[in-house]
């Protein structure tokens, strides 16, 4: 194995350099709309605030579909939001009672 040395302050710069990439994909990967996004059990359970049985009843129903690569389970995020804005209901005003 070889050992490579460099000055103190190359490596300062060096240091700054990643830490301006890190930066960097983390905005890029903000910007990316959620619909491009592919989400694993987890995510998707956390996400939607539900467990993995009613993730498991929703896959089988066909409410949500999903991908299977090499047995782990892919929800894309549009099927997620497709989910949702099919399930939306129009809020309502409930009559007040005069007693």
């Amino acid at each position: 194995m070889e050992v490579i040395t460099i000055q103190s302050d190359a490596f300062e710069q060096l240091v700054e350099k990643l830490n301006n990439l890190e930066s960097y994909f983390k905005h890029v990967v903000k910007q990316q709309p959620l619909s491009e996004q592919w989400l694993d059990i987890e995510e998707t359970c956390q996400l939607l605030k539900i467990s993995k049985r009613t993730l498991q009843g929703y896959r089988d129903q066909g409410i949500i579909t999903y991908s299977q690569v090499s047995g782990k389970i892919y929800v894309s995020a549009s099927a997620i939001e497709e989910h949702l804005r099919n399930h939306t209901r129009k809020a309502f005003k409930k009559p007040k009672i005069s007693i």
